[in-house]
């Protein structure tokens, strides 16, 4: 296996690249890169964008000490063919029906023993946790994204569990039913922003807002804890079922975790579940750094099956 990989992540209004040594499983500081996108603007102008985070990353290296790139992508995606499939998402729309690898190969100018792999976002974050990050060292973990989205992936020994009789369909929860809805709608940003305009007629635009308020306002710190309450009575029977070993967050919410947390936490004990509870260290980095697992031979014909299902 070559030394370096290219881990990329795609977010809703940027793009984040960097040069990982797959050796030594760091990233390389230098290399990192970081632009923002309009999701709304044409293909090209997104393309171009994309291409140009790219060649600041690779600047650094020849391209014959290049494995390949790894996309943390979110979707919807065809994620075994490298097709963009976005649509009635309100992000990168122009994109659709896109061949996003067979575009950067050459705008990149890279040849065909050079790879441009993708796979989900929150999946990409739960495999980065698991090979360098807070869930290393244990064989099943459990990793949530919670931001703007609930992001969900379970791992064992390393690779996705998406077919399993001890996972939900899909290998994820945002879509399972949940109270009036879906967990997606319980276990997100706009959950606390709707709740918090139908209790005070205030309008927040993020958990932080409210997060802050929470110190002098009881209808805020009370939110907090109902969406721990909630989230620790959601997630204890799937933890159960996977016989999960630890559980690690990241995302943008983690920072209130000091006020959902212990209700959150309290919750997962009253339903029998006491397994360790992480926020992560690595955050943005680990689904940078679960990306470019991809380009490793091992891990990728273990995965490879897997990606037109996610």
């Amino acid at each position: 296996m070559k030394k370096y990989s290219i881990g990329v992540d795609i977010g809703g209004s940027h793009i984040c690249s960097a040069l990982i040594d797959m050796r030594e499983k760091h990233i390389i500081k230098d290399s990192f890169t970081d632009m923002k996108v309009d999701n709304q603007a044409p293909a090209s102008v997104i393309m171009n964008i994309w291409t140009e985070a790219l060649k600041k990353t690779m600047s650094g290296i020849m391209l014959k000490d290049l494995a390949g790139i790894g996309f943390a992508m979110p979707g919807p995606f065809a994620y075994d063919k490298g097709i963009a499939l976005f649509e009635r998402v309100a992000k990168y729309e122009s994109l659709y029906n896109l061949n996003v690898a067979e575009y950067l190969k050459d705008s990149l100018g890279l040849g065909n023993d050079i790879p441009v792999r993708f796979m989900n976002d929150a999946t990409a974050f739960a495999v980065g946790e698991a090979w360098i990050g807070k869930a290393s060292g244990f064989r099943k973990s459990i990793s949530l994204t919670l931001g703007t989205g609930f992001g969900s992936a379970f791992i064992s020994d390393g690779i996705p569990v998406l077919e399993d009789k001890s996972v939900p369909e899909l290998g994820c929860v945002w879509h399972l039913p949940y109270k009036n809805g879906i967990a997606d709608d319980y276990f997100s940003t706009r959950w606390y922003i709707k709740e918090y305009l139908k209790r005070t007629g205030i309008t927040y635009t993020g958990v932080k807002e409210i997060a802050t308020a929470a110190e002098n306002d009881k209808n805020a710190s009370d939110l907090f804890l109902e969406f721990g309450n909630n989230l620790g009575e959601f997630l204890s029977p799937w933890i159960t079922k996977f016989n999960a070993d630890v559980l690690v967050i990241g995302g943008n919410m983690t920072g209130a975790y000091d006020l959902f947390g212990p209700s959150f936490e309290k919750a997962l004990k009253n339903a029998g579940v006491n397994i360790p509870v992480f926020l992560s260290g690595l955050m943005e980095n680990a689904a940078l750094i679960g990306s470019v697992r991809l380009l490793d031979p091992v891990f990728w014909s273990k995965v490879k099956p897997l990606l037109s299902k996610m």
